[in-house]
């Protein structure tokens, strides 16, 4: 009787620490037809920026679709952009000018039947400029960033001038979509890039697939290049079916995080694919997600708290055909909640974001909900409640963990962890040793915490902050991008 107390009083701890968060609302936007949502990012204003693809609105047959809404979920403006044929919109990010940057495809203008689009907007979602890449075959743009001198990377996949059936096609651009650089990346069968994140040294970390190299019919690929786009290594991973990498992004312990799907392992016929590794792409530990049923994983984000929120969807779970799934994992890739979102047809979730509150933003598009056969899908998440703090880990070590994100425009996380109680300093400084900001000075009880620094009075530059505790020091660059 007493161990079963005690495994009663454990299981509720087990509940209580890792309680999913409230839904805060949900918002479907769409017309009579077929409307996807792609992908999501807060904005500088506390609201959102959502891009994807409509064939209810536009001039074609499917149109890039901008909506920018506020903090409550309402649009304040909607733009398409487009011709005659098929145009859609896969990624977007603010820019530092509070504009935003889309990548996508167009099939109504370029060079051949599918060109790399990338759209450059303004504030209040006017086009400034677009350019298109490619030849004169099928060539994409799955993903696009903003780089620290202003301009824009975008990784896709091209037919036209792959050395194989496809390549990975990596552009860079300056601020005006001018095409700096591209590379091909890749070997002679099919290779696409779906994901790309600027580096701490100037380089770029992608993810997607590949079925050049590997060990089954098409690997979850992961490549590391130099500020050139040259290849610096490659690692794949998966079995002997088909294992694909869908999303990417540098982790604080400057290793690189993965998340897609995979047939060779796992529970159903595909499973969610979680990949860590260290800095040189070697693997530290994988986790698969599912149940007898298709399941998939499309975006992957570090949360706060060092763990990590990925969605996808599911059709081992939920309530109808498939759902939105999402899924959040402790710093190990062990499950700590997960939730499904939709209704009894088909839902699907591409794009997952963590709020400056802790809470989450998610889009996709369901087919449950909406005005027409598809809607863009918006839905708002609290942050977790109920954590229990007193059996976490304590740090070992006083450290200055890396900012995110940095490069920065304005504001960034400074996050830092301290193995017992005592005073501590934070301060950021410009490159002539002027105090800037002192954003923490005073006496700090053990743990792990984060601070906001926000930069929006200071110029474009690096700047330096240093943590001071006792004898200890550490200091970090960041880079302000505006």
């Amino acid at each position: 009787m007493r161990m079963i107390l005690v495994l009663l009083i454990c299981l509720l701890s087990v509940v209580t620490a890792f309680a999913q968060p409230d839904t805060l609302w949900t918002k479907t936007f769409g017309g009579s037809e077929d409307d996807k949502g792609r992908s999501v990012q807060q904005t500088s204003d506390g609201g959102y920026i959502i891009a994807g693809e409509t064939c209810s609105f536009g001039v074609g047959n499917s149109d890039v679709w901008l909506i920018k809404i506020d903090a409550s979920g309402t649009e304040q403006w909607s733009q398409t952009f487009g011709g005659s044929n098929y145009d859609g919109g896969w990624s977007v990010q603010q820019t530092s000018d509070g504009g935003y940057i889309i990548t996508g495809g167009t099939e109504s203008f370029g060079a051949g039947n599918e060109d790399v689009y990338l759209i450059k907007i303004d504030a209040t979602g006017s086009q400034l400029w677009s350019q298109t890449f490619g030849g004169s075959d099928g060539d994409w743009g799955c993903d696009v960033e903003q780089t620290s001198d202003g301009g824009y990377i975008i990784v896709g996949y091209t037919w036209s001038l792959s050395a194989g059936i496809s390549s990975i096609y990596l552009i860079k651009t300056d601020e005006e979509g001018i095409e700096e650089w591209s590379q091909t990346l890749g070997g002679s069968d099919w290779d696409v890039g779906k994901s790309v994140k600027q580096t701490s040294d100037g380089g770029y970390i992608i993810a997607g697939f590949t079925d050049s190299y590997g060990a089954g019919s098409s690997d979850a690929y992961l490549i590391k290049t130099d500020a050139s786009g040259n290849q610096q290594w490659s690692q794949t991973f998966g079995g002997s079916d088909t294992d694909c990498g869908e999303s990417v992004h540098p982790t604080s312990d400057g290793g690189y995080i993965v998340a897609g799907f995979t047939y060779s392992f796992g529970a159903g016929y595909t499973d969610v694919y979680l990949i860590k590794t260290d800095a040189s792409g070697i693997e530290q530990w994988n986790q698969t997600f599912g149940g007898a049923g298709y399941d998939y994983g499309f975006s992957v984000q570090q949360t706060s708290d060092g763990g990590y929120i990925i969605a996808g969807y599911t059709f081992s779970y939920g309530a109808g055909e498939s759902d939105i799934w999402l899924i959040k994992t402790d710093a190990s890739g062990n499950q700590q909640w997960s939730q499904t979102f939709g209704g009894n047809d088909y839902d699907l979730g591409y794009s997952v974001e963590q709020t400056s509150d802790g809470g989450y933003i998610i889009t996709g598009y369901t087919i449950s909900f909406g005005a027409g056969y598809s809607d863009i899908y918006l839905i708002r998440l609290d942050s977790e409640t109920g954590v229990i703090e007193m059996d976490l880990p304590q740090p070992l070590d006083y450290s200055l963990l890396p900012a995110y994100p940095n490069p920065f425009n304005p504001s960034t996380l400074i996050r830092f962890q301290m193995p017992v109680a005592g005073d501590i300093q934070i301060q950021v400084f410009d490159l002539q040793g002027n105090v800037v900001a002192t954003l923490t000075d005073g006496w700090q009880t053990p743990g792990s915490y984060q601070v906001p620094f926000n930069a929006s009075n200071l110029s474009s530059g690096i700047y330096l902050v240093r943590l001071t505790a006792g004898d200890f020091t550490q200091t970090q660059k960041l880079a302000l991008v505006k």
